[in-house]
């Protein structure tokens, strides 16, 4: 029975002997370990670095090892403007509490804050990015979280400026509660699978809040996209998921709360689309579930652009919006029913919830300003009232067949 114990006991050392040994290095201006870089060559296996208050003048500091890298009262790392800053090469690395600035700008290579390099496990968490390149990059990583870290950029023009969180070639990972303004692109994901992007703030940036290719089976929630340059975009991909986001004041002639390009077999549930130029801008989506959003005040609630097949709109709100609809192809086999639209007026009589009258979403303006712009001077004019009660009389140019058969009569909350 001892020789059990004592065998348990010695692989049990074995497997966990380097967490067990784990030391702590504590860097500081006035200590014997006085850089980060001498710190992190210093340290072995699994050690902590801890750094307290001060300014270090430090770039390209590779992190080959595993370690957990803390700061004290967020001391701050200035890379005065010479390259990357922190790159990370090794399983089971953690980051936490800096305040990194000054990172590097190049035409040839994308200099970042924070760089994850084939790596898993890693944590990137309470860290402030300012006057930034590219913020934090995850590349061909896999099993990582970065969690509440906020990122501050000075981005002017696209061409030289980067994006606050990007994810290229990377699996399972989990991006949470981070805040991302004045970059190029909030979050960008590239052929990254499996991804759970959830409770972050991406707002004033000079492109996209969100843009993502070639990226399947992830999951956005409970997100806040406001004040970019033309709102998010999902591209060419699959299998995604978007609830409870919040898209709001993505204003501009080519800007949308979300542009879906080419997005097979989605859902689209419990999301908030208010005051965009468009709520959603769709093109050769098939297979989407639209459910529960709420579209308030956009310019355009939706608009869909043709080879868009089997799609559902069901409960969803319309309220205020200048056009809740625009359609430029055949409604095909996609499904408008018992939705909210604040513009419908008709009436019910049995007292079932839904209209005695079909609704018909897609106004006449709405088709003459797609064709000719310049005509939307004449919104909330005499004539265009008079128009689209014309063609909801005898429908000539609007699609005969696309309509909600069962409007709800009260929103649904």
């Amino acid at each position: 029975m001892m020789g059990r114990i004592r065998a348990l006991f010695c692989f049990l050392l074995l497997l966990f002997g380097n967490h067990l040994r784990a030391g702590t290095i504590t860097v500081c201006g006035s200590c014997e370990v006085k850089t980060i870089k001498e710190g992190v060559a210093l340290a072995a296996d699994f050690d902590t670095l801890l750094i307290k208050k001060g300014t270090y003048k430090e770039f390209n500091i590779q992190v080959t090892k595993p370690l957990t890298i803390i700061g004290k009262n967020y001391p701050v790392i200035d890379g005065e403007d010479q390259g990357e800053i922190i790159t990370i090469v090794s399983d089971n690395v953690t980051i936490d509490g800096l305040f990194i600035i000054n990172v590097g700008t190049s035409y040839t290579a994308d200099y970042a804050a924070i760089r994850v390099v084939q790596s898993e496990n890693f944590l990137i968490q309470n860290v402030v990015l300012e006057k930034l390149f590219f913020g934090i990059y995850l590349e061909k990583s896999k099993n990582g979280k970065v969690y509440h870290n906020k990122i501050i950029g000075d981005a002017v023009d696209e061409y030289n400026s980067g994006n606050g969180i990007q994810l290229w070639y990377s699996q399972n990972i989990v991006v949470e509660r981070n805040i991302v303004q004045h970059v190029r692109d909030g979050i960008y994901l590239e052929f990254s699978d499996n991804i759970t992007i959830e409770n972050n703030i991406s707002s004033d940036n000079l492109r996209y809040g969100l843009h993502f290719m070639f990226s399947n089976d992830d999951v956005y929630k409970d997100n806040t996209f406001e004040n970019n340059g033309a709102g998010v975009a999902v591209m060419f991909s699959k299998r995604i998921k978007m609830l409870g986001n919040t898209f709001r004041k993505n204003w501009g002639t080519a800007s949308f709360g979300v542009l879906l390009k080419e997005i097979n077999d989605a859902e689209i549930i419990g999301n908030t689309f208010e005051e965009n130029t468009v709520g959603i801008s769709i093109e050769g989506s098939n297979r989407i579930n639209y459910s529960k959003n709420n579209f308030i005040k956009n310019g355009w609630a939706i608009k869909v652009r043709g080879a868009c097949y089997t799609n559902t709109f069901i409960h969803n709100n319309f309220m205020y919006n200048s056009f809740d609809l625009a359609y430029n192809s055949n409604l095909n086999d996609n499904i408008f029913d018992e939705n909210y639209w604040s513009d419908y007026t008709g009436y019910d009589l049995d007292r079932n919830g839904t209209g005695d009258i079909p609704y018909r979403p897609v106004k006449l303006f709405s088709y003459i300003v797609n064709r000719t712009p310049e005509t939307i001077i004449l919104l909330r004019s005499l004539f265009m009232d008079i128009i689209d009660f014309s063609e909801k009389v005898s429908p000539v140019f609007t699609p005969d067949e696309l309509v909600d058969a069962k409007p709800l009569m009260k929103k649904i909350k």
